[in-house]
């Protein structure tokens, strides 16, 4: 059985938006599942106690070396983020705004409320779930073109300027964040490495799941005018 090829940037589906700033009510549908998705994963994942995403081990890291609190170096490093974004070029949109909004909730109910099993092997499959929840739900957002979150916008923004594919960039990201996190002092386990490694490809294999996706349902169904 052969494997899909993972999509070399974010595609153009159905339900894209042609505008930063406006979304069709099926846009609006997909980006808030995407999201909600998107921050269960991240949830499922800290549940899951294998060790937080290479992000979350810099502001780890950030609060070990200055004594800040964990939310404060998480907003310092979207901040750094958003300013990375200067010299790549890269707009905001509806879906940076949404992002900041319905990512963090998803993500803190999900913390709460998700299981918090103590066997190895349920921990493990709580790990796997939340790297599938979180590619999904990351895909799903971009794939709507409002926009992305402070921290994709830089793997969007090196996409583009590199001319690379989005897994190979995501893969560098990733794992420059989580070699400086660790040395700042932050905690990496066997899901940092996973996420670094993995999600990459995960996100680029949806993508192209989406994007055939669509095209079928094009066909099936043409929009007026098309």
């Amino acid at each position: 059985m052969k494997l899909p090829t993972p999509s070399r940037s974010i595609p153009r589906v159905r339900w894209s938006s042609e505008s930063l700033w406006r979304a069709s009510p099926l846009t609006w549908l997909v980006l808030i599942l995407g999201l909600v998705l998107f921050g269960i994963g991240e949830g499922l994942l800290v549940r899951a106690k294998f060790g937080a995403t290479p992000w979350t081990v810099v502001a780890q890291g950030l609060t070990h070396q200055t004594g800040i609190s964990i939310g404060l170096t998480t907003l310092s490093c979207s901040v750094l983020a958003l300013l990375g974004w200067i010299p790549l070029r890269q707009r905001m949109g509806l879906g940076t705004i949404a992002n900041t909004l319905v990512f963090p909730v998803a993500l803190d109910l999900t913390t709460r409320w998700a299981p918090d099993p103590n066997s190895p092997l349920a921990r493990a499959a709580l790990m796997l779930l939340g790297l599938a929840l979180f590619g999904c739900g990351a895909s799903l957002y971009l794939s709507c073109l409002v926009g992305p979150g402070p921290r994709d916008g830089l793997m969007t923004g090196l996409q583009r300027r590199l001319n690379s594919s989005v897994s190979r960039v995501r893969f560098g990201l990733e794992t420059s964040l989580m070699g400086l996190g660790w040395l700042l002092g932050g905690r990496v386990g066997v899901a940092t490495f996973a996420f670094s490694f993995g999600v990459g490809y995960i996100i680029a294999l949806y993508l192209t799941g989406w994007k055939k996706l669509s095209d079928h349902v094009t066909q099936r169904n043409p929009r007026p005018g098309v």
